[in-house]
């Protein structure tokens, strides 16, 4: 008998050692208890008046340390997402990871024409349908702020489209309270009532403070929406090293790490329990540039720091993947290839920005094909081997012998397939049949299965009485939202 032994070899990594979480932890706690944060919202703080917070002169709320340390505990260590139709999709906890679009890009290419446009509703369209063919994506964003729709119902339409162009949970953002409720309804028509959301939610909403150290009203508005209803949230600082944070990576994480804290406060003291997911985008500013770079190796290490606080928490995390390159070319490859490995190895649960380019803002659908078959590498990658006896295959070894082959071995038969990894675009024919294949880049190929997932894949549709519903919301959210100015 080998005690102790484990067979299963998997890929491990861990950027800080638990004391150097613990300084971390220490650090954000003195920032909010010595410095504080600025609630630009009368209720939020009322709220934290009401357990113990005191207010500065110059309008700080200075956060009391065991009030942090109370509301980290009550936040829930598991948050179950389910699609649609109420099945289960996505257990966040401990190191299970999941993928998925991101939101709000501006600018979208056309996959026939090849042209960079304003973003329009279709292309969130598209990438709804493409998202919910791909199989390695588990969530859906919109991938585009369209230019078409009023500006005021531009999340409400999109989100919308979401529902209408797949089956996977929506990730979805808003402006405010204003259009988030619209949302929401839509969702519960969806599920079929506010209490079967609570119950199997298939929607995340995301939003987040501004940096430094300022939780915003219509911020704090949607984190107490969320709390009310039970929807998960996703609040999350998306700091600058030397812009909007210090510029040291340390200083970033410890200042991202007190707005968590007082954002977790602040939704826990509205009702404990309630469902918030966290982390922190603390990206470097290129000094030569004043852009955000998405796929710097600083913004990979602070993600790396905070998916190993947010463990050592227990809270589920959100992350990040994405390039820089304005176009579907090598460095869009490479770069989403490291920043994918990279929150796989983090193991962050709730990985969203599948498919972003130039820093944010551009998407390209064929960019989302793509980063499928490089989640499904890497996914391989961390499911590692076994390393039993039978797999150590030492029987077959001996049958085989010297000389011998394993090709038509039954051993061969049985285990291949899930040894093995079998990609779909990747390149692996000889250059005579690559040549015969028309000699295709990786990008061209990924174009042309883009094309023909947007020509043939049929999301499953809605029942026509949900529809009418979501529709008949649209409608009033159009009616009501017209002319109201939204409030940051």
């Amino acid at each position: 008998m080998n005690t102790g032994f484990r067979s299963q070899v998997v890929p491990e990594y861990r950027l800080l050692t638990e004391a150097q979480i613990q300084e971390f932890h220490r650090a954000a706690l003195e920032v909010n208890e010595k410095i504080g944060a600025r609630i630009n919202n009368e209720e939020g703080v009322e709220l934290l008046k009401q357990h113990g917070c005191t207010v500065t002169e110059g309008d700080m709320v200075l956060i009391p340390n065991y009030l942090v340390e109370e509301c980290l505990g009550s936040a829930p260590s598991r948050i179950d997402i389910y699609n649609r139709k109420g099945e289960e999709a996505m257990h966040l906890e401990g190191r299970n990871i999941y993928f998925g679009l991101g939101t709000d890009l501006i600018n979208s290419y056309d996959v026939y024409t090849g042209e960079l446009r304003p973003s329009l509703l279709k292309d969130a369209a598209n990438a709804s349908r493409v998202g919910d063919y791909c199989k390695q994506i588990d969530f859906v964003s919109s991938s585009a702020m369209p230019h078409d729709v009023p500006t005021n119902t531009t999340y409400v339409e999109v989100a919308k489209t979401m529902f209408e162009n797949t089956v996977k949970p929506i990730f979805a953002t808003a402006a405010g309270l204003e259009d988030l409720r619209f949302i929401v309804e839509m969702a519960e028509a969806v599920v079929g009532g506010a209490e079967k959301l609570r119950a199997k939610p298939c929607l995340i909403h995301y939003s987040e403070p501004t940096g430094p150290l300022v939780h915003s009203y219509g911020a704090v508005r949607k984190l107490f929406y969320c709390a009310d209803k039970c929807v998960p949230i996703t609040y999350t600082p998306g700091d600058i090293l030397g812009g909007s944070a210090p510029v040291t990576l340390a200083g970033g994480i410890v200042q991202a790490l007190a707005e968590v804290q007082a954002g977790i406060v602040l939704h826990q003291l509205r009702r404990k329990g309630a469902p918030i997911i966290s982390g922190w985008a603390v990206a470097p500013m290129d000094m030569r540039t004043s852009t955000l770079s998405y796929a710097a190796p600083e913004f990979r290490l602070t993600s790396s720091a905070f998916s190993d606080i947010f463990h050592w928490y227990g809270i589920p995390m959100w992350s990040t993947v994405g390039s820089d390159a304005h176009v579907l070319d090598e460095q869009a490859s490479m770069e989403h290839a490291f920043t994918t490995l990279m929150a796989a190895l983090d193991g962050a649960n709730l990985i969203h920005d599948v498919g972003y380019m130039g820093q944010g803002l551009i998407g390209n659908p064929a960019m989302l094909v793509m980063c499928d078959e490089i989640i499904s590498y890497v996914k391989r990658l961390m499911r590692g081997f076994n390393m039993s006896r039978e797999m150590m295959a030492i029987e077959e070894i001996r049958k085989v012998g010297a000389g011998g082959t394993y090709l038509a071995e039954e051993h061969t038969v049985k285990y291949f397939k899930q040894e093995l990894w079998l990609p779909s675009l990747v390149n692996r024919d000889d250059i005579g049949v690559w040549k015969q294949n028309g000699s295709r880049t990786y990008g061209q190929k990924a174009v042309q299965k883009t094309i023909e997932i947007l020509e043939t894949h049929k999301p499953e549709e809605l029942p026509r009485d949900i529809k009418d519903k979501i529709d008949a919301i649209a409608e009033r959210a159009h009616a009501e939202l017209a002319g109201i100015y939204f409030v940051a």
